[in-house]
Parts: C-alpha cells; structure tokens; sequence
C-alpha cells in the first residue's frame, strides 16, 4: 500500500484571496475537511477552509496561499495526504490507490488488470487485458463480488460484467 494517497487535484484559482477550485478524489468533497496536514506539490500545507461545490468539487483555503497569484502557481497540482492522517473508511469502502494493481478475477479467470479508477457517482474501472487492450466498467450493484486487499484480487460477477463493459 502507498504510504500517501492523492485526494484532489488541483483545477483552478478561485477569486482574488488565493482560494483555489479543486476536484475531489474522495467520496465526498466535504470529506476533504477530515484531512487537517496535506501536501501540495510534494509541500507541506493546512487546509483551511473547505466550500464543498455540486459534484466532486470543492473551493479550499489553503495555509500561505494569500492571492490569486500563488494561487495560479498551483493550477495542475495534486493535493495528497499521508496515510496515516487519513480517517478510517466505512466497510466495504477502499481507497482507489490500494484498489490499482489489484488483479480482476471471475470466476477461475483472471480478466485483468486494475489500471484506473475514475471517480464518480458511480466509479469507472478501466482493467489492462493480456491482449494489450483494455476492458472499462462502471461499478455497478452486484458487478463487484468482492475486494482483497491482501491478496491484491477483485472478483467480478461475469453475467454482470457482459452487460455494462465494452472493450477500448
């Protein structure tokens, strides 16, 4: 497991006292609030003050940001946090960087490779096939059997998987 994950990305400056427009990698951008040490471009920083927006985006105040100005150096960056500081999840709930890499199963087959996992209401998995192309998803109810962790395996219900996934 990685020992910092990604929780936003940095969108765009917002207004003229250094807020800054972010896209959420959380559930929730309010969740964003329950991370109190982040880092900005590898730099140590507080967030401040979270203004949660419709969909996965959220307006930060971040500590020694003070204008738009140093607000634009940030465009593009990523915000993470150490593990450790980051709240327990609920069960059955994962963070998308412990879930790529993970092996996609389905029955005795192995399917794939968990290459990406797009965000969203309901999250898009793109696996990496043997063939070199690649096979996406949304997670829908009853697609995903299950998530291990520690034998790095995500088992997939193949009736399921026929039904909503297309090659690219």
């Amino acid at each position: 497991m990685k020992d910092f994950l990604t929780i936003a990305t940095i969108v765009k400056p917002q207004g003229i006292r250094g807020e800054v427009k972010v896209l959420a990698l959380t559930d929730s951008p309010e969740d964003l609030q329950a991370f109190t040490r982040v880092y900005v471009g590898g730099k140590p920083c507080k967030i401040l003050k979270v203004r949660a927006q419709n969909g996965n985006c959220a307006f930060l105040t971040l500590s020694g940001i003070a204008d738009r100005n140093a607000a634009e150096l940030l465009r593009g960056l990523e915000i993470t946090a150490d593990r450790n500081d980051a709240p327990a999840l609920p069960q059955d709930t994962f963070y998308i960087a412990d879930v790529i890499g993970c092996r996609v199963l389905s029955g005795d087959s192995e399917i794939g490779v968990v290459e990406e996992i797009t965000p969203a209401k309901t999250d898009v998995y793109a696996v990496a096939l043997n063939s070199g192309k690649r096979l996406v998803f949304p997670a829908v109810q009853g697609l995903i059997e299950s998530v291990d962790l520690t034998e790095k395996t995500v088992r997939v219900n193949a009736e399921r998987l026929g039904e909503v996934a297309f090659e690219e």
